[in-house]
Parts: C-alpha cells; structure tokens; sequence
C-alpha cells in the first residue's frame, strides 16, 4: 500500500529541502552536521532532528512526491537518474514537517518509527544548468518504509550534478 504524504511543486532557494522534527533539523550550510559519517552528497541523515535534501536547482520549483510504503521499494532505477538511501528515527510525540530556503513549511503526517528514506532524482544535470528556467526541470521521488537503520547507500548515479556532489559534500564515512 501506498500513501502520499506529499505530492507538490516545491518553490526553493539554493536547492534546499529539509525534513525536520527538531528545533535544529533544517540545514544551516554545515555540511558536516548533516552528512557526517556519509558516502552520499545528496541526502543528508546524520542529524537527529532532520533530514537535508538537495534539490539540483538554485531557484525555482522542483515537483517532489513523498509516500510512505508497507515494504521496501522495487527496482525501479531506470526511470532514475540518481538513487541514494537513508536511514531516520522519528522519535515519539515528534511531528515532522517538510521546509524550505525560504521557510515554506508543511506538515508530513509520517507516524514516529525507524525507516529508510529512498530518495530518487531524474534532470539533475537540467536543474542544475536551468537553474532559473521557466517550469520544472528537476523531479524527486521520496519513499519512506519501516526499516532498521543501515548505513547510507548510493544505488544509482546517473548525472554529473549527482557525482559533484557525491565527491564534494559526500566520502564522509572512513573506508
């Protein structure tokens, strides 16, 4: 079974995208903070109190649909360009929203649990070069199911915009 939990355009700044459930769960530009202990530059879990996403484009707005499954995913890759996988906790009496750069925000109604977060992209490489297009661009899926945690993974890498950032923001975990 399906849910949706979020099926919108998203209007950003700096291609930011955060859950949170914290005072101190949206990105702040510290790098470190989210993606400590990380191989992937493009989904930032290592804060208790949220999740970083990053969108490829700088402005503009980015379709983003978030479900909640019963089970993990299939291997639907193909459609995707880029692919990367988290873990998080939503802890008791804890709501999370979603937000932005310039501090839209919205409910999520995910129920507290362990789960892991597969989050697919496909037109990085447009998002990025089209920063400031007309219309979308860049497009992400984000599937949620209950899961032990487990180190991140980066299942598929498909654009230049994903392996920048995999090799800039993310190689934070020792081999």
């Amino acid at each position: 079974m399906e849910q949706v939990l979020l099926d919108q355009v998203i209007e950003t700044d700096y291609g930011q995208f955060d859950l949170s459930w914290g005072e101190e769960g949206t990105f702040d530009g510290d790098f470190d903070r989210f993606y400590r202990g990380q191989i992937n530059g493009l989904v930032g879990a290592a804060n208790w109190q949220g999740v970083h996403v990053n969108l490829a484009r700088r402005s503009g707005g980015s379709p983003v649909r978030m479900v909640l499954l019963d089970a993990p995913p299939g291997s639907d890759y193909g459609q995707w360009e880029d692919v990367v996988e988290v873990s998080i906790a939503l802890p008791n009496r804890h709501e999370m929203v979603w937000s932005d750069w310039w501090g839209h925000t919205g409910p999520v109604g995910l129920p507290p649990g362990s789960y892991r977060l597969r989050v697919s992209a496909k037109g990085r490489d447009e998002g990025h070069l089209g920063e400031f297009a007309e219309g979308a661009v860049d497009e992400y899926l984000l599937q949620l199911w209950p899961a032990p945690w487990q180190l991140d993974a980066i299942l598929s890498t498909g654009s230049e915009d994903a392996r920048y950032w995999h090799r800039e923001v993310g190689g934070r975990r020792p081999e």
